[in-house]
Formats: C-alpha cells, structure tokens, sequence
C-alpha cells in the first residue's frame, strides 16, 4: 500500500525492504524479459538496443526513483538488475562465465562512458531535493517538518533524508543551506552522487 502526494509514492517498509523499489525492480525485470526477442535479434543495431532499453525498460523503473530511501540492500538490488540488463543488451549470458566487471568493460568499449543506474537515482533524489528546499510549498514544509515524540528504541529504519548526509558528507542543516543556492548544489549533485565500488563478480 502506498500514499500518492504530487506523484511521489511515501516509503512503506516490509521485511526491512523498501516495498516500492523491490517491486519496481520486479516490474522492470518484467519488461526486460518481454523484449526478449529484440534483445536476441542481432540484426538490431545497438545503439537502437539502447534506446529501447532507456525507454521501454529504465523508464520505467526509474518512475517516482525520487521517493525512495536507499539502503546498501536495495542499492545492491538495483546494480544486480542494471547488469541483468547490460548483458541483455550485449548478449552475454551468465554462462558465458564472464565477470561483471569484464562486462563493465565491455559496455564503455561498446557504446562508451555511461552514468549507471545507482549514480542516475542519486542524482534525481538530490535534485528534487535541492528543488524542493528552494520552493515554498507543501512538500517543503513536509519535508522539513518536525513530529512530536521521539524514535523508538532500538535499531531505527532508515528515513529518507538520512540518505542526503551519506551522499553529500554534510550535515542534513548544512546540506539544506546549500541546496538553497542553486548552482552550488548543482555542482555539489554531480560530485556526490556516485555510485559505490562494485564486486567484479
């Protein structure tokens, strides 16, 4: 179950999962094995590959990615779908016994340097939280609106603002001061959000 406002989805935790962004994976995964055909028909450039990928499959999985509070499972989650994905698009199979890493390779030698996945919805989140730290409305004041009563005791869920502090290395009071300056949030987005070190599995 899910709250809508302005298009966002609210996080709703299940079995420590983020119940939005398993599910969207899912959907994705979905879609992926739907096209299966053009993804098998080497007759297809692929550039255009590409391009159906971004649209017919990422489109839909990065819908509302804004909303989401990331934790180091569902991170690992979305680089296993982002490769399930790169292989499709280069026709490796698991059984090739070929590394993730040498996939990696594979791809930049192929269509060259690309953002991945993770980087892309770190991104999106902290523009949308630059933007709504600059705005006056509804979702600013939702955003930094305080709840009377405090956490309960033990372990705590992750929230999503929490994310900003692990992303940026500021403080949540120092991170909201800067992102209300627009271009030095801008620059502070591009170096922040990248995607962390991955196995070569």
């Amino acid at each position: 179950m899910t709250n809508n406002t302005n298009g966002f989805s609210t996080d709703i935790r299940v079995n420590g999962e983020k119940l939005v962004c398993v599910t969207r994976i899912a959907q994705t995964t979905a879609a992926l094995a739907k096209l299966k055909t053009i993804w098998n028909d080497r007759n297809v450039a692929l550039s255009s590959h590409i391009k159906l990928m971004r649209s017919l499959v990422m489109s839909i999985f990065l819908y509302a990615c804004e909303s989401w509070t990331l934790t180091a499972d569902t991170e690992r989650r979305i680089l296993a779908m982002e490769m399930r994905c790169v292989r499709k698009l280069l026709g490796i199979t698991y059984r090739d016994h070929i590394s993730n890493e040498e996939v990696r390779n594979r791809t930049r030698q192929a269509i060259g340097p690309n953002k991945d996945l993770l980087t892309t919805v770190k991104r999106r989140k902290l523009k949308w939280y630059g933007h709504v730290t600059r705005s006056s409305g509804l979702a600013k004041t939702i955003l930094q609106g305080t709840v009377q009563g405090g956490r309960r005791r033990g372990r705590q869920n992750k929230r999503w603002e929490d994310n900003i502090p692990e992303w940026t290395g500021m403080t949540l009071g120092a991170a909201m001061r800067k992102a209300e300056r627009r271009e030095e949030w801008r620059e502070l987005v591009a170096r922040s959000s990248v995607a962390p070190q991955r196995s070569t599995g």
